[in-house]
């Protein structure tokens, strides 16, 4: 075999590792995180965020988030090789093993939190690191098998990101940004349920205590309901305290219908296609309601 051959196959075996690595960093799940982050860091200042604080924030919160999501890979990966939406993951599949996996995770998560200690502050690092071990060791090693209440509890790390972004700018932890946790944290069930509710066949097979399969379909849907409510009713609490003004408050409203309108259709008249695009929505939905935040913040019209 010619060198030029070996140096061939060595590029390609890079190329197909270094992908390998981003999918496990589940990149559209920690462009979310990232955003939320974002809008954090946006809403603590009158002014604009300084670039390099901006950067710095972004780049280690961004790489804390991938680390996470590849040591849950790590864990799950058997889980994983169960289910069809995750078993073309790159471990069940072998492009990588279980040891190269630890070693990306370990030195991506390490320096995520060193940008954040020395350009950020160490506020925003201990938070970002207590998200850490609150997603990839308290709720995937411990939460997630134990109980069907698993996405409730966890779901305060996934809604952690607006406060360490918040941090990362005042070195403070605000009454705001708790309301922005609050939102993500009250998201975060009828978002996941919705999933779980058209995915209980794969869920079953997986042998994970989901709701759907513990408690039945009936209760799941109910369940998406009520957390729906309670969603709307913390939606409405940043114009209910004077943080926000008109252009968030007409979004969140309109935002919050279709909410409410998919979470009644689950209730009522269920289908796997209805579950599917409420759990669609639900991305859409988050999205827009921290973009109407943005919106309102530098173009504020008073309530």
């Amino acid at each position: 075999m010619s060198s030029a051959t070996t140096t061939t196959m060595n590029m390609q075996r890079l190329s197909i590792n270094c992908r390998s690595f981003f999918i496990m960093c589940k990149p559209r799940v920690t462009m979310l995180i990232v955003f939320t982050a974002m809008i954090g860091m946006f809403l603590a200042t009158p002014g604009m965020v300084p670039l390099d604080l901006l950067a710095a924030a972004t780049v280690g919160i961004a790489l804390a988030s991938g680390a996470a999501a590849a040591f849950n890979c790590l864990i799950e990966q058997k889980i994983d090789a169960l289910m069809a939406r995750t078993r073309a993951r790159p471990l069940p599949t072998g492009q990588v093993s279980s040891v190269q996996t630890a070693v990306f995770a370990t030195v991506v998560g390490a320096i995520g939190l060193s940008i954040l200690y020395w350009y950020v502050n160490p506020l925003t690092m201990w938070l970002t690191f207590a998200t850490f071990i609150g997603y990839a060791v308290i709720y995937t090693v411990f939460l997630k098998p134990a109980t069907p209440l698993n996405i409730v509890i966890g779901g305060a790390s996934g809604a952690m990101p607006p406060i360490l972004g918040w941090a990362a700018v005042t070195n403070a932890i605000s009454p705001e940004s708790l309301i922005l946790f609050l939102i993500i944290f009250a998201w975060t069930p009828p978002h996941f349920w919705a999933l779980a509710l058209y995915r209980r066949n794969e869920y079953a097979k997986s042998g994970l205590p989901m709701l759907p399969i513990t408690h039945g379909e009936e209760f799941t849907r109910l369940h998406i309901l009520l957390y729906t409510v309670i969603l709307v009713t913390v939606t409405l609490m940043p114009s209910a305290t004077g943080m926000s003004g008109w252009i968030y408050l007409v979004s969140a409203v309109v935002l919050d219908t279709v909410f409410m309108a998919y979470a009644i259709q689950i209730y009522r008249k269920y289908s796997d296609e209805l579950a599917r695009r409420t759990f669609r929505y639900s991305i859409v939905y988050l999205t827009l309601l921290f973009a109407s935040l943005l919106l309102d913040h530098y173009f504020r019209i008073p309530l």
